[in-house]
């Protein structure tokens, strides 16, 4: 080991690290095979959590901006933002009593009867969400149309015959690519004109917005379903800052409308988007940590690993430790050159690994359509933990190796 000034030369100590990793070469490259894969699957499956959690938000947004949904509660709940019920206690006048109101915390509201049927077209069928609207639901949802027109006043008056498909819809109709507009549907043996498209959401479920149809309110609940109450009224707040304070508002103000005195007797329920947000964020994020651990188990099999070809090379190297202890190495000098060489092997392992991790979940996102998504604070975590790794399970073959004896050393065969 060369000394310079009375110090150690580290450069020489990595030089002759470097040259020590080069000797076996395929060796060197299976001992940092375990934490590329390591830290390759912790990026990408942290990635992958983030990646769903983002796209879930996106669909969620995409339901409508600062949106509150009050729901007719069909039992008492306790208090104003109670359990989902299924009753029949919000009606239209309800919704334009809140219209006319005036709150300074709503900006709209969109009263809504949503009813799953059986829609016919030429001999195409399919069962859908057939949703009853005011032109003002696709401000409050943020619905933008690829063609055609939407509900208007004159349709809402009139009773008008019209529906407006979500891509979905029409896919499962006229099939892929196809035209609708002007083409008739048929909804409990009336006949509708379709006179728009709207724009593909991503949605899933039974409330997928693209697998739906938009009638006029009156319509939906006159001609086609003989209803004279709302399944929603979907109202958006002025910001998200006043989100809260909206939905309290809304709430106190359906009390009084329905002379009730007392929370606990509610009968309708108030949620919130950022409810939902908030929920859907917790169930990602421990789904994310729960992946996270997997791969995290695979950066332990593969310290082992790098731990066993440590273990490997100092047996093998036993004479030439003992041949520089004889000639005055310390024990000090011998561990850093091993510790070096540990560290380095996971430091390239942590940087092909994050590279791995980045490729794979682009490569994810595409196939999964989702947003593309990667952490910075896991990459990093990732490729901090790599070199604790190397210090960890490199540290006890560089002190067996820095504690032979010289003489023991040298006889070794």
């Amino acid at each position: 080991m060369i000394r310079r000034g009375g110090r150690v030369d580290y450069r020489e100590i990595l030089s002759e690290s470097l040259s020590a990793l080069a000797v076996n070469k395929m060796r060197t490259m299976l001992a940092t095979l375990g934490i590329v894969i390591g830290i390759g699957s912790v990026i990408a499956l942290i990635s992958l959590g983030a990646s769903s959690q983002k796209s879930i938000e996106n669909q969620i947004q995409s339901l409508g901006a600062n949106l509150l949904t009050v729901i007719p509660s069909g039992q008492n709940t306790g208090v104003v933002r109670g359990a989902m019920g299924g009753g029949t206690t919000l009606t239209t006048d309800d919704a334009k009593a809140l219209s006319l109101a005036n709150l300074p915390t709503v900006k709209l509201v969109s009263p809504e009867f949503s009813r799953r049927f059986q829609v016919i077209a030429g001999g195409n069928n399919t069962n859908t969400q057939i949703t009853g609207v005011i032109p003002a639901y696709a401000s409050v949802h943020k619905t933008t149309l690829s063609s055609g027109v939407f509900i208007s006043d004159s349709d809402l008056t009139n009773m008008g015959k019209v529906a407006v498909l979500g891509p979905q819809t029409v896919s499962d109709l006229f099939g892929e690519n196809s035209d609708p507009l002007g083409q008739s549907i048929r909804v409990n043996n009336q006949v509708l004109k379709v006179i728009g498209v709207s724009v593909a959401k991503g949605g899933t479920g039974f409330n997928n917005p693209d697998d739906a149809i938009y009638v006029p309110l009156s319509t939906a609940q006159k001609l086609l379903f003989g209803a004279n109450y709302l399944s929603t009224i979907a109202v958006e707040a002025q910001s998200q800052e006043v989100m809260t304070e909206a939905q309290d508002a809304i709430g106190y103000f359906l009390l009084a409308r329905h002379h009730l005195t007392d929370p606990s007797e509610a009968d309708f329920t108030i949620f919130s988007q950022n409810d939902i947000l908030n929920t859907a964020a917790q169930v990602t994020g421990t789904f994310t940590t729960l992946l996270g651990g997997i791969a995290a188990i695979s950066l332990l099999v593969g310290g082992i690993g790098i731990m066993n070809i440590m273990l490997v090379t100092m047996t093998e190297r036993t004479r030439e430790i003992g041949l520089r202890k004889a000639l005055g190495a310390k024990k000090s000098l011998i561990t850093t050159q091993f510790l070096l060489e540990a560290v380095i092997l996971t430091l390239a392992g942590g940087i092909v690994g994050m590279i791995v991790g980045v490729v794979i979940s682009y490569i994810l996102s595409l196939v999964l359509n989702t947003p593309f998504v990667v952490s910075p604070p896991s990459v990093l975590l990732a490729i901090g933990v790599s070199a604790v790794i190397g210090i960890i399970f490199g540290w006890y073959p560089a002190r067996q190796a820095s504690r032979l004896q010289p003489i023991e050393a040298l006889r070794y065969e």
